[in-house]
Parts: structure tokens; sequence; C-alpha cells
């Protein structure tokens, strides 16, 4: 992979952070989080975002997405830690835009997996059963019942779930916990019966929830990609999240470092730019 952006990744920086900083600078989150906002981000900003391409940026061009890279979607990442702009991007945009993508049929693609360029369509990705990511270690099952699966068992720190209208969850339909056979991935209606979601209040402010499943049925029909065959479309699509979230903490590190340079410089002690000072210059 190159490791500079090329004319076209430049642009999509270079409009990522105009359209971010006028529109959402970090004081439209703090009135996000001071006003205990019960959706956590601005729906109108998302359309814009939708218009400009973002919330397709991962989705091939056949389904109404950009078809782009996971490094433009780092770039608009990068962007986005600049200002600390709330947008279920991460969620949506690349972690469930890849699992529906890598994973889903024909019939996901042409009913999910388009309705996420247009911002029609907020889905929350597979999570763990910790507060620590391992898949490996799902022990919530998914047993098989009549022609389908009844999932059961708590999802929690679930990105945008309290706003999603999909569910992608991945549950073990065999063999033990640790096993990265037996996981399989499921495609889930956010009001289906047994499912019941709680908004979880982060000390960063991310939007996150706690989704509890009690015998909610789904059919065959609802399954991403193989059944018990699950974990390397899982992988993949924790893998875009990773990378997505590197860059995001890019742009914060990025931020906080030109914004303390810029203080050095400006604030004064003793008749000097503080900066002056060795051990601050250290």
């Amino acid at each position: 992979m190159a490791l500079v952006l090329n004319n076209e990744q430049t642009m999509l920086r270079d409009n990522a952070r105009g359209f971010l900083g006028k529109n959402a600078p970090i004081a439209h989150l703090r009135q996000l989080r001071d006003g205990r906002d019960a959706t956590g981000f601005s729906p109108a900003l998302w359309k814009q975002c939708a218009e400009m391409g973002w919330a397709g940026i991962l989705v091939p061009a056949d389904h109404g997405g950009l078809g782009l890279g996971h490094v433009e979607a780092g770039v608009v990442m990068e962007e986005l830690g600049h200002t600390l702009t709330p947008l279920p991007l991460l969620s949506t945009a690349i972690l469930a835009g890849t699992a529906i993508s890598r994973a889903g049929s024909e019939a996901h693609k042409r009913e999910d997996l388009g309705k996420i360029p247009a911002g029609g369509l907020i889905a929350a990705p597979p999570g763990g059963e910790s507060t620590q990511q391992s898949p490996p270690k799902i022990a919530r099952g998914a047993p098989r019942a009549g022609g389908g699966f009844t999932l059961s068992g708590a999802k929690p720190f679930v990105i945008d779930g309290h706003v999603a209208n999909v569910l992608i969850v991945a549950a073990r339909t065999a063999g033990a916990p640790g096993n990265t056979g037996g996981i399989t991935m499921f495609l889930v209606d956010a009001k289906a019966k047994g499912v019941s979601i709680e908004r979880v209040a982060m000390t960063d402010s991310h939007n996150a929830a706690r989704v509890e499943f009690a015998g909610v049925s789904v059919g065959v029909d609802a399954v991403l990609g193989e059944v018990d065959g699950g974990w390397k479309a899982l992988e993949d699509v924790l893998n875009a999240g990773r990378a997505a979230v590197a860059s995001e903490m890019v742009g914060i590190s990025d931020e906080v470092f030109t914004r303390t340079v810029g203080y050095l410089k400006e604030r004064k002690q003793f008749g000097k730019a503080i900066g002056e000072f060795q051990a601050l210059q250290h």
C-alpha cells in the first residue's frame, strides 16, 4: 500500500476536513453530550455525509456506493478524529457494510446493503460478550429451532446499537468457546420480538448500547455467510474496524499535537513564550 495519498485521496481528505471544520467542530459533540441528546449524533449531518458518498464509501458501485477501499475510509475516519464528530460511519459504513458485502446473500445486498449509501439504514456491528473483543470466546448460543435458530444472551457496548435498524449478531451455533469454528453471523431486525436495547453512557461520549436477546427467532435467511463458518468473515469485519479506528486515533493525536504546539507558542509566562523553556522544548 502506498504511504502517500494520491490526488483523489488528497481531495477527499481536504473536502472532509473543510466540511467537518465548518459543520461539526468539537463544539458540535459537546452540544450533543451536554444536552443529553437521545440519538447522540445529528441525523441531518449524517444525511449530508451520505450525500457526499461517505456512507457508501466501501459499498460496491452496483449497490449504489462509491466502491472505494479502506485507505479512503481511513482518510475520512482520520478527519473525524480531528473534530471528534459522532457519526454512525464506523458502525454502518465500515463494519456493517463490510459484513454484508463479504458475507451477505444477494437478497441481503439488495435489501440492506443498498440502503446504506443513502443513509437510510443504520446497522450495529457484531460485538463480543465482554469489555474486550475476542470473538473466539463467544459462548452465547443460537441453537437450531424448527427451520431456523433461537438467539439468547447479551452483547454489551454495541456501537450505535440504540439507533440501529438492523443488528449484526455473532453467535455460537456449534463447538465450544475458544474455537473459531462454530460461529455464525446473523442479520436481525432491531425491533424483532425478544430484542431489548438500552443505551450505554460511555465516558468518551461514543454512542453504544447493551443489546439483549430473549429467545429471538430468526430464519435461515438471516444467516450472513455460512452456518458454523462465520469466523473468517467476522475477522475481516473486525480488521476493517481496527484499521478505521487506528486512522481515527491518528487524527485525534495529530489534533492534540497541533493544539499543544500552538499553546506553547502563544502562552506566556515570565515575559516569555512557555515553548522557550527547556523542559517544554524537550
